[in-house]
């Protein structure tokens, strides 16, 4: 007899937000919102669970495809104070928030089904990870896209080594890796970093048709494209691993101290080292 599939339960998930087919009509999409204070700043549960809802969706055998967005008229600003405080903090916390920057980018990466990103205004940090993971990603014309690492002191970790430079080659990638200069939606689809550029209004309506269409397709086809395709991702494993490793060193040196100061309090930062 076939085995019934486990029911999905993802309120284990409290600060994400779901929409199913009946909510958004497209049939086969879970659609998952980062829906949180602060232009949908990634906090210390956001961040945990950003990592760890990619094998349960995996699992649940309703969805085909998966569309990311941000509620209002962003997508990210990023890492919360809390988080990058929580961050900074003791030894231990450190340890569990570097493993879920490596849950996040390889289970994105390892995830079987197809995901759609649409983004628009901010797309920064831990949000700019999932943002650029997706398989396909529509951005508005004057979307932001800014991994602002160095900004902050430490190192370009999260999925920075892993995908820039086989998007958009390794003289663009050190250029906004290092300045962390904006990046605004037309400019990032001409070098290649997102897929679509549209309309900011076109934005969540171009990405749910992709999604469901996605949603209708082959599904083995296109989930074994992906597979093959995200082997390009696991070759760069080991530079993936260097910089979270130095991105983590980062945050016990005295740069970050003074980038969190200064994004407080919205000024330059004043490095010394």
């Amino acid at each position: 007899m076939p085995v019934a599939p486990v029911p999905v339960d993802y309120d284990e998930f409290p600060s994400l937000r779901f929409e199913t087919a009946d909510v958004t009509g497209l049939d086969g999409v879970l659609t998952l919102v980062l829906d949180a204070p602060g232009l949908n700043s990634v906090g210390p549960q956001m961040h945990r669970d950003l990592a760890d809802v990619w094998p349960m969706i995996n699992r649940d055998p309703t969805v085909r495809a998966v569309l990311v967005r941000g509620e209002g008229k962003a997508f990210s600003s990023g890492g919360s104070f809390d988080l990058i405080a929580e961050t900074i903090g003791d030894y231990e916390g450190r340890l569990r928030i570097m493993r879920e920057a490596r849950d996040l980018v390889l289970n994105i990466v390892n995830f079987d089904k197809p995901v759609v990103s649409a983004i628009r205004g901010p797309a920064v940090g831990a949000g700019l990870v999932v943002a650029l993971l997706a398989d396909i990603s529509v951005a508005g014309r004057t979307a932001r896209l800014i991994d602002g690492h160095t900004k902050l002191g430490v190192a370009a970790g999260d999925h920075a080594a892993i995908c820039w430079p086989l998007l958009v080659g390794m003289a663009k990638a050190k250029y906004y890796l290092m300045t962390c200069d904006t990046l605004l939606g037309e400019e990032a689809e001409r070098i290649g970093l997102v897929s679509v550029c549209v309309d900011d209004d076109d934005v969540l309506a171009t990405a749910s048709r992709i999604a469901g269409d996605l949603a209708q397709g082959a599904q083995n086809a296109i989930r074994w494209t992906k597979h093959s395709l995200n082997h390009w991702y696991r070759m760069f494993a080991p530079a993936f691993e260097t910089s979270l490793g130095l991105e983590f060193l980062s945050f016990s040196g005295p740069d970050v101290q003074e980038g969190l100061a200064a994004h407080r309090e919205k000024r330059p930062a004043r490095f010394t080292g």
